[in-house]
């Protein structure tokens, strides 16, 4: 039986192609800035930073309980920085959609004396993963550069003044509400628009509190008030982000919108998570918070090395 043959399509000659116009976005993402943290300075715009996660808690959603031995936990510190980590986020309080949080003291017994060890044993950048201004400020004085706040500020309103304080890098997040109730508010006019305009809000109200303009990072909120589709939404149309002229992170790894697309339990992301952070770094991020550091740091490279050819 013959097969017809498709010819390939002509390609008129006569019809001009705006290079410019194809490039303005990207060229946008990479601009060059600082992103400052106490006495340190990451270069924007060229390497992707790998933020690993270590969870203190019993009930994080992913690696809850692994790490609540100090011994452990600093074992796991020591091979994530050997795996490529650039900074360690150390959390003591779970974020996860229906947690109801802790104590001020059980978060400051969870991670005070982890970020001691990790000052004391290994030369990296620590963010302290909390929305309490007392936690974030006992991290800073025993050698945290770097808080992350998911609530963007808007949980305790001291948190921006201790992180002006200190000089230290603040991550502003965006979450529709508190842990418990935020996978109930997900409606939005916009989701984009929506995330944007509250991030232009964190961004003002840390500036407001004194933290100066190259200490502030951005993050969408992956899973904090999003539905899947959303959360997919966010991730194709990251780019939109620059417009803030801020660094954006990435907190992809592994979240529940990634199992619903693939029909993939927890221990069955890995590669959702290498797509999500592949797409993210073309779009823009410049920091990926992850667990996978090995892996995930191997994907960040191949991606920044396509990104920054010539």
């Amino acid at each position: 039986m013959d097969i017809e043959k498709k010819k390939a399509p002509i390609l008129d000659p006569n019809i001009k192609v705006d290079r410019s116009a194809l490039l303005s976005s990207s060229d946008s993402d990479m601009k060059k800035s600082i992103f400052k943290c106490k006495d340190h300075e990451l270069e924007i715009g060229g390497k992707t930073y790998v933020m690993g996660v270590l969870n203190l808690t019993p009930d994080s959603f992913y690696d809850g309980g692994r790490y609540t031995d100090l011994d452990k936990a600093i074992f796991h510190v020591e091979q994530m920085i050997e795996q490529g980590a650039d900074i360690i986020d150390v959390g003591g309080e779970s974020t996860r959609p229906g947690s109801s949080g802790v104590t001020l003291e059980e978060e400051l017994d969870r991670t005070i004396p982890a970020i001691k060890q990790i000052k004391n044993n290994f030369d990296t950048i620590i963010s302290i993963d909390t929305t309490k201004s007392k936690v974030a400020k006992e991290a800073l004085l025993q050698g945290a550069s770097i808080v992350n706040d998911i609530s963007g500020l808007n949980f305790d309103p001291l948190i921006g003044d201790v992180a002006a304080e200190y000089k230290a890098g603040v991550i502003l997040t965006h979450t529709s509400s508190k842990p418990i109730d935020m996978q109930e508010h997900t409606s939005y006019e916009s989701v984009i628009e929506d995330v944007i305009r509250s991030l232009e809000h964190s961004i003002h109200a840390a500036k407001d509190c004194g933290v100066d303009d190259d200490r502030i990072a951005i993050d969408p909120g992956f899973g904090f008030g999003k539905t899947a589709e959303q959360n997919l939404t966010i991730l194709k149309n990251l780019h939109e982000f620059s417009k803030l002229e801020k660094p954006i992170l990435i907190g992809t790894s592994n979240k529940t919108f990634i199992g619903k697309t693939l029909d993939a339990d927890i221990d069955s992301r890995t590669e959702g998570t290498a797509a999500t952070i592949a797409v993210g770094i073309l779009n823009g991020a410049s920091i990926i918070r992850v667990h996978d550091i090995a892996y995930m740091s191997k994907v960040s490279k191949m991606v920044d090395a396509i990104k920054n050819a010539n």
